[in-house]
């Protein structure tokens, strides 16, 4: 936790506005492919969030075949404040405030979070007792873990309209993209709501499975050897060259094949 505190002393018509943050207290442990970073708080939980990341990290390896590139940090947040406290530095925005629905992220170099059984007190989607929901956001954060690992941009703030696949990736390798997603993007591409450019897919409430189908349908015609090799590029034109398509011509193969689905 990093709380702020801030003192005004007020002196005529001055005011002066003294704050400092005093740093969060981690206790660390060392795993084969990360370093877990934790708070006493959470001393009774980090075994049970162990486990989740282990499992998570065989999901990846076995999916891609490969081992993790480099090890990488895990931070779990005893509360909201802290981690919107990480984001901001992490992001360089220092006034964000993260929507009630963000929990974690993943890049490179680590994994954030909101500890996982405070969920369902500081969130608005998620329940820690939705025990298989909850394993596939973690394995889909450790997936943009490996992703950031192979990607020119390891953080993903350099990609170039590819947002539908970094998230569309994730989505899909972690298991998201089920059949109830399928369903609604089925019944979205016959009431013709589909947007004409995938720079549109990741928007709207249907994003997590208009990019995760994507990826899916890739992933079903080029083979898993192409999706890997799509890993390491940041842009649109990129992927589409490496794939010998166009982009309308993608979206209009996608839909055939969900619709055989």
């Amino acid at each position: 936790m990093k709380p702020v505190y801030r003192f005004l002393l007020m002196a005529g018509l001055c005011t002066i506005s003294i704050s400092w943050t005093i740093p969060i207290e981690w206790i660390t442990e060392n795993h084969k492919n990360y370093t877990l970073h934790y708070t006493s708080a959470d001393l009774q939980n980090k075994d049970d969030y162990n486990v989740i990341l282990a499992k998570g990290i065989q999901s990846v390896e076995s999916f891609i075949k490969s081992p993790f590139k480099n090890t990488f940090g895990v931070y779990i947040h005893p509360n909201r404040q802290s981690l919107d406290a990480e984001w901001q530095k992490d992001w360089g925005v220092p006034d964000f405030k993260s929507e009630c629905w963000m929990v974690a992220s993943g890049i490179a170099t680590k994994l954030v979070m909101l500890s996982p059984k405070r969920w369902s007190a500081e969130s608005c989607e998620h329940d820690y007792n939705e025990t298989a929901k909850t394993q596939n956001l973690i394995t889909h954060e450790l997936f943009h873990v490996y992703h950031g690992q192979l990607n020119a941009s390891p953080d993903f703030s350099n990609i170039d309209k590819i947002d539908w696949f970094v998230e569309g990736f994730a989505t899909y390798a972690s298991g998201q993209c089920d059949a109830d997603r399928i369903k609604e993007i089925k019944r979205a591409i016959e009431e013709n709501k589909i947007p004409a450019s995938l720079d549109n897919f990741w928007t709207g409430k249907l994003k997590y499975g208009l990019s995760g189908s994507v990826v899916l349908y890739i992933d079903y015609k080029y083979g898993r050897d192409t999706l890997k090799e799509l890993l390491p590029m940041s842009k649109k034109a990129e992927i589409l060259s490496k794939l010998a398509i166009s982009e309308q011509d993608l979206i209009k193969n996608w839909k055939q094949y969900i619709n055989t689905l």
